[in-house]
């Protein structure tokens, strides 16, 4: 066999294998895809919509989220730990009425702090941890986004037409979602809590307190959950 032939048999092998390659590639994005839609829900559509439509871009750093955090192991709190977490919650959104803007403070802190404990990366890396709780929480985790972004706008910011008392009120309802799911037990703890009714006020001589229900009871939902933040007339800018 001539040295020419060879060559040319090397070329051609090479160029096959670059093309099975290139479709295997192109198979991959397909199913990539719809697969990262269905994982991350609201996420994927945030993030088309901040990389303007590029949905490749959007699939980009959606994929390298899930590269970087999707075998984190969630962390189980203690139940002392829990019930500190539950009894901050409950106070700083009893604290709304009054002072919408320092309970909006620390219901950030709370979500970054719990964060932590549960194992995801520590709240001083704020996008970093949003990140990791992106993969593993997507569908609530824009609450804590909302929350956070509240808490660091400057007053005379929310006064120019930014986050005023009602933008916090919702901010804060939507984090209650993310705070929820991270303060109950991991599934292989053995599940099954559900959050007390002073998730959403406490109780007092049998009748329902709850800063962001403006005093009213509030039913008992299914689960034990009691709804909050229905009523908000009586919060205040602070």
């Amino acid at each position: 066999m001539s040295t020419g032939l060879i060559i040319a048999l090397i070329v051609i092998a090479a160029v096959v294998v670059i093309i099975a390659a290139a479709m295997t590639l192109r198979a991959r994005g397909a199913r990539r895809g719809p697969s990262l839609k269905r994982r991350f829900g609201p996420e994927y559509d945030l993030a088309v919509a901040r990389h303007d439509g590029d949905t490749k871009a959007a699939e980009r750093e959606l994929a390298e989220r899930v590269e970087r955090h999707g075998d984190l192991r969630e962390r189980a709190l203690e139940p002392a730990q829990r019930e500190q977490y539950e009894a901050r919650w409950t106070a700083a959104q009893e604290r709304f009425v009054d002072s919408p803007r320092e309970a909006v403070a620390e219901a950030d802190r709370l979500l970054a702090e719990l964060a932590g404990a549960r194992g995801f990366p520590d709240g001083g890396q704020y996008e970093e941890q949003l990140a990791a709780l992106s993969v593993h929480h997507a569908h609530h985790v824009d609450g804590y986004r909302r929350v956070h972004r509240a808490a660091h706008l400057r007053p005379e910011d929310a006064r120019d037409g930014g986050t005023g008392t009602e933008d916090m009120r919702e901010a804060m309802v939507a984090a209650r979602a993310l705070f929820e799911e991270l303060v109950r037990p991991a599934r292989h703890d053995g599940g099954g809590h559900v959050a007390g009714p002073h998730l959403g006020g406490r109780h007092e001589g049998g009748r329902h307190k709850a800063g962001l229900n403006g005093g009213r009871k509030a039913p008992a939902t299914r689960g034990g959950h009691m709804p909050w933040a229905m009523h908000r007339r009586q919060a205040k800018e602070s």
